[in-house]
This record gives structure tokens, sequence and C-alpha cells, in this order.
């Protein structure tokens, strides 16, 4: 999937293309990520061993979200998109080589040192995330095999912010599917001679397959336009000034909301160590199922994120905002249909996917327990992961979303000591839903003085009426799982019933937001919508939910292509 190499601009029909592949291939890799989990269960339970797995999996999560989900494209994405901005009208040298030439050695080099020396400091972050932890020898080998991946994931963040940029988005979406598929062969592989080992072995082999999957798309989106032999001094500064944003402090502000907002995870591995054994697997398997929601909300605002960076570098703010509210809602309804869904029926999709071999009914019990707390702050996740891309889409990326994750890093510390005391795993979830949730409060209320000022109020209106929504739904999903005997029977209709409420309450309500469809391929091509699009005034006036669709409002110059 990718742009077309037309001078058209990216029109909603091929934004809903890019969604939907973008959508499948996560799919896929979510499914395998289940398998991987389920495999993880039936091997080795949620005892000692696991728990020392999942400690050194800390490694690959917080490196995941650092280097491939949050920091390497919130920096990256718009680099590029400044840099194909000016491609398209230099007529000597090639602005993204010199980008590229300006920031993928130092990147290799300095994440390389990074993971030399978290492999030999490997006793020491296990003593840091976990001191209480049983089988602490296990953890230090797992979490050396697993170090790894940091240079693997950094080199894969970065090729996966620069297809995006590009308009191509099938290898990034295959990522995980590649990830996945290696973890889960390394597993069944060395199972026998190494144990839960051949799982942190699938990791950096996972890794290795995320990299070959995108670099020769990149490769072939580099050769596109050829560079001359020469070229004027006059445009050097400007080739090279996005080159050098690896090191003149750019990224601080990014880097520390990433490393703020995957903080949550040490906070939680660091209560539950000392808790009974299972419980940071309780807390693992909760986690995984429960942001499945999360991660389907965020694909569109993936696919549209370039859109977004490209619109304020061409200087049309209009369009990046009504982009970004359309995805907000979008976003909402997805996870918040999810959550419910989640909440209602916990115990029957535990029993379903994990109630085997070393899983245990009571496992199911306190995993499910675990997983409808988490669930509570899936939207301000969400909310999160989207409104964040209002304040790092501008060339200079601001403080305050490090300063907001802060604030909710210190809420989920502050009432996850009593939580876990109390509570346990349960009062750990609990403190991670709260202290998200401040901070996704925390972001819409100061996003309209941003770099794309989007209408908070309309925004928070819409927002309280879809989370009342899903409240309804939840109630009326939940009748629906303990009436029925079969899991997996209960766990689709409860899907079923939870969807339909919804819509329904949607449908009925007063004022309820109206959800945009994506695409209006068909209006879009009338004379009508044409002469609509160019009416910015009535665009403006209009409310949030009706804004006319923005992929097609944001021109973007494809003769780099």
């Amino acid at each position: 999937m990718r742009a077309p190499r037309t001078g058209a601009p990216q029109g909603g029909g091929f934004l809903a293309k890019a969604a939907a592949v973008t959508a499948g291939l996560t799919a896929i890799g979510a499914v395998l990520g289940l398998v991987r989990d389920q495999i993880l269960a039936g091997y080795f339970g949620a005892g000692a061993e696991t728990d020392a797995f999942l400690v050194a999996w800390t490694v690959p999560e917080f490196a995941s979200t650092l280097l491939i989900e949050d920091a390497m494209a919130l920096i990256l994405v718009p680099a590029f998109s400044r840099a194909l901005t000016r491609r398209s009208g230099a007529l000597f040298g090639d602005p993204v080589r010199e980008l590229v030439r300006g920031t993928l050695p130092r990147l290799t080099l300095g994440v390389g040192v990074v993971a030399a020396l978290l492999v030999v400091a490997a006793p020491l972050i296990v003593s840091a995330l976990a001191p209480g932890l049983p089988d602490r020898a296990l953890a230090i080998d797992c979490t050396r095999l697993t170090a790894t991946c940091v240079l693997s994931f950094a080199l894969v963040g970065y090729c996966s912010a620069a297809l995006r940029a590009h308009g191509c988005f099938l290898p990034p979406a295959a990522i995980y599917v590649a990830y996945n598929a290696g973890i889960i062969g390394t597993m069944v592989v060395l199972r026998e001679p190494w144990g839960v080992r051949s799982a942190a072995a699938g990791v950096a082999v996972g890794g290795v397959l995320m990299v070959l999957v995108q670099a020769p798309s990149l490769v072939r989106e580099l050769r596109t336009r050829p560079v001359p032999t020469r070229e004027p001094e006059a445009l050097a500064p400007a080739s090279t000034g996005d080159g050098r944003i690896l090191v003149l402090g750019l990224i601080a502000p990014v880097v520390a909301f990433s490393l703020c907002r995957q903080s949550q995870t040490l906070i939680e591995r660091f209560l539950a160590s000392p808790l009974p054994a299972g419980a940071i697997s309780h807390l693992n398997y909760a986690q995984k199922v429960a942001q499945m929601p999360m991660i389907l909300s965020l694909m569109l605002c993936t696919v549209s994120f370039p859109v977004v960076a490209r619109a304020l570098a061409a200087g049309d703010t209009e369009a990046a905002r009504r982009r970004v509210e359309r995805d907000l809602l979008l976003a909402a309804v997805v996870v918040l249909v999810g959550a419910s869904t989640v909440i209602a029926a916990a115990p029957r999709i535990v029993e379903l996917l994990f109630e085997r071999g070393e899983f245990s009914s009571a496992d199911t019990t306190a995993t499910a327990a675990v997983m409808r707390v988490y669930a509570l702050g899936l939207l301000g996740q969400t909310m999160v992961g989207t409104l964040v891309r209002c304040y790092f889409s501008a060339a200079r990326p601001l403080w305050y979303p490090a300063a907001a994750m802060g604030a909710g890093l210190v809420t989920t510390a502050a009432a996850g000591v009593p939580g876990a005391h109390y509570w346990g795993a349960v009062g750990i979830a609990g403190a991670n839903a709260l202290g998200i949730t401040l901070t996704a409060v925390l972001l819409l209320r100061g996003a309209h003085r941003q770099a794309v000022p989007v209408r908070v109020d309309r925004l928070g209106e819409g927002l309280l009426r879809l989370a009342t929504a899903g409240a309804w739904a939840t109630g009326a999903g939940w009748l629906s799982s303990v009436a029925i005997g079969p899991a997996a029977l209960a766990v689709a209709v409860s899907g079923l019933v939870v969807v339909g409420v919804f819509l329904l309450f949607i449908a009925c309500a007063a004022k309820a937001p109206e959800i945009p469809p994506l695409p209006r391929s068909a209006y879009r091509r009338t004379p009508h919508a044409r002469r609509h699009r160019a009416a910015s005034t009535a665009a403006e006036a209009s409310p949030v939910g009706e804004a006319p669709s923005v992929g097609g409002d944001v021109p973007l110059d494809h003769r780099h292509r």
C-alpha cells in the first residue's frame, strides 16, 4: 500500500485503503500475539519462571514504545515530511537522502552502544526492576537476550517512520506479524533445551525479521530520485537542518514523554514483584488483551499522522485540525466499543484464550479481574496516543506532553503503593488507569493552544456522550455474557450486544456526536462537494462531528514519488 505517484493529493480513498491494509495486518499481528501468549501460558503457566521472563520482556516493551511506536515516529515523521515538502521544489540535491545520511549512522552507533551496555548491565537491571523476584538468574539470562532488540527496534522504527512519511504503509504494518512469528517459531523449536529462555531468544529473532521486512522497501524509496554530483552551497543549510535533528536537543521533549509513558510498566512490575508468584503474569496477560481495542483505535492515527505533519509543513493548520478532530472521535468509538466488550466478558475472554495447560481457573479469575480494571483506562490511553500528535507534529516539539505524562506517572506511583498493598494486582491496574486518564485530561485541555488547535469544548462534549453510550453497552454486554454457557458463544454474543446497544444509544441520544465515515468518496466527487470544500468559513463554523472529510483537503505534492 503506497501513495500514488501522481500530483494529486492524498484523498480519503487512499487513506481508507491504507487504514484497511494497516488494520488487516495489525489484526493478523494481534492474533499472532495472542497465539504467542497462549503458547507462553500453555508451556510455562503463570508462575515464577514466567515472571522471570516478563521482567526481561520489559526491555522490548520499553524499546518498542520508545523506538517504534512513540519517540521515533513523533520525531522522524515530521522530519521526513518537511524533507519531502522541500524535495518537490528542489532543483539540486535530495533533502530526503541528506536527512538519512545525517541521522541513520549516528542512530545506529548510539543505540548499538546502548544495547551492549544493557547486555552487560543485565544483573543491575533485574535488581532495579524486580528486587523481590524469586528466580533472579533466569531473569538475567532472558534480559541479556532481549536487550539485543534495542538495536533492531531502532532500525525498525526508523524504517517505519520514513516509509509512512513517503505514503508506503504495507511494510510498516507487517512488522508485528514478522515479530510474533519469530517469537513463536523460536519458542516451538527451542523450548526443550532452553525453557522460557526460548521466548527471550525469539525476541532477538523477531527484531531481525522486522528489519528485513522493511529495509528493501526503504531502499527502493530512496532510489526514486537520483542525487546530482554537485549541489549549490545555498541549498546546503536547508537540506541538512533536519539531518542534525538527533544532536540538536530537539528530540528531548519527545524522548522524555515516551520514557514517562513506558515507565508506567516499570512501576507496575516493581510494585508487583513482592506480591505472590504469578502477579506479574496476571498483569501481563490482562494488559495484552485489554490493550487490543486501543491498538485498533490508533491505526487510523498512524495512517493519518504523516498527513497532519505534511499539512503543517505546508502551513495548512485548518486541514490538520479537522484531521485530528476526526481521528479523535473515530478512535474513541473503536476503543469504547472494545473496552465495553472487555469489561462485560472479561472472565469468558480469558477462559477462551488462556485456560489450558499450566494456566488454571484461578489464573483466569485473577487475570479477568485485572483486565476489567485496565479497560477503564483505555479511553485515556487512546486520547494520549492521538492528542500527542497535536504537540509533536510541528517542527519544534514542546515539553507540555512530557510534563502531563510525568503528572500521570506520579499519580500512578502514588496510587499504586496503597493499591498493591490492599488489592494486589487489581490495585496496580487501577493506579495505571487513574494515571493515564489524568494525562489524557491534561493533554486535552492544553491542545487548543498548540500547533493543531483542536476545539476542546466540542471534543470533550462528544467524548462524554460516547463514554455514556459505552457504559450502557457494558451493562447489556455483561448480562449477555453471564447468561450463556460456552465461552466462545458468550464472547461473540456479548460483543454483538455491545456494538448494537452502543450504536442504538448514539442514534437515539440527544446531541449525540456524528461520527463521519471514512471516506466520503462519492460525496467528494460531486460539484457540490468541491464548492463545499472551497468554503473555508463554512468548514470552520461546522461542529466537530460535522466537519468535512480531511483526506482530500490536504494539498500534498507527490511529484517526489
